[in-house]
């Protein structure tokens, strides 16, 4: 089994801990090294050369945003999943921009954190549900705009459910996908188990030909398979 190294960069050595042990208990997952500073980042990573690190947005003396830029542009190859308490669109724009793979909120469930590590390691990205929900919105805003202007992406009116390429409850969770909502918030919305949910999402990334949740959110809007409400 290939392990995946990590390095987890957070001022909060309680938060830091946490985190750890969350990892931990994955079997294929390792904390090569900790930080507190966005200014450790460069050092442990050229130290350890890990292939992902866990970053904190809000640090003392270099904040996340830019420590990913020093590490995108000294290690093309790492990737960094940013954590933040902060869902606005244009702010998750502003992070992405610099090369991060990955943006959790700081709420996210211990599922969640490991999903995200595993995706962006394979090479994916991963957003956290809330934040796709905030992007998909903004994006339906823009496009309706440039729609008036009589360019750019015009959205459907109306929605067609892809019942050519899923099932009906695929369809389903497809849409609650695009809601913003957890596994967990799948579930209970389904009343089904988190386990069966997550099967239900591995089909529709397969069947969707994509790598993420994200990927599959985004293509689901553009071709008008769910309302974005």
């Amino acid at each position: 089994m290939m392990t995946t190294k990590i390095v987890i960069i957070d001022d909060h050595q309680l938060f830091r801990e946490g985190v750890k042990r969350i990892l931990e208990f994955e079997k294929s997952f390792e904390v090569v090294a900790e930080g507190e500073d966005g200014t450790d980042a460069v050092r442990l990573v050229e130290e350890h050369k890990p292939d992902v690190v866990i970053m904190d947005i809000n640090m003392p003396n270099m904040n996340g945003v830019e420590a990913t830029a020093h590490l995108i542009e000294k290690f093309p190859g790492v990737r960094v999943i940013i954590l933040s308490i902060h869902d606005d669109e244009n702010y998750v724009q502003h992070v992405l921009k610099t090369g991060a793979s990955g943006y959790l909120l700081k709420e996210m469930d211990a599922d969640a954190l490991i999903e995200a590590v595993k995706v962006v390691a394979e090479g994916g990205c991963y957003l956290h549900p809330k934040v796709t929900h905030n992007l998909v919105r903004e994006y339906r805003r823009l496009a309706k705009e440039s729609a008036g202007g009589g360019s750019g992406y015009k959205p459907p009116m109306e929605v067609r459910r892809p019942l050519h390429l899923l099932t009906r409850r695929e369809c389903e969770v497809l849409q609650l996908l695009a809601d913003g909502k957890s596994n967990r918030g799948i579930g209970d919305a389904l009343y089904i188990s988190e386990k069966t949910v997550k099967n239900h999402v591995s089909n529709i990334l397969q069947k969707m030909n994509v790598n993420d949740r994200t990927q599959a959110v985004v293509m689901a809007i553009k071709n008008g398979w769910v309302e974005v409400r």
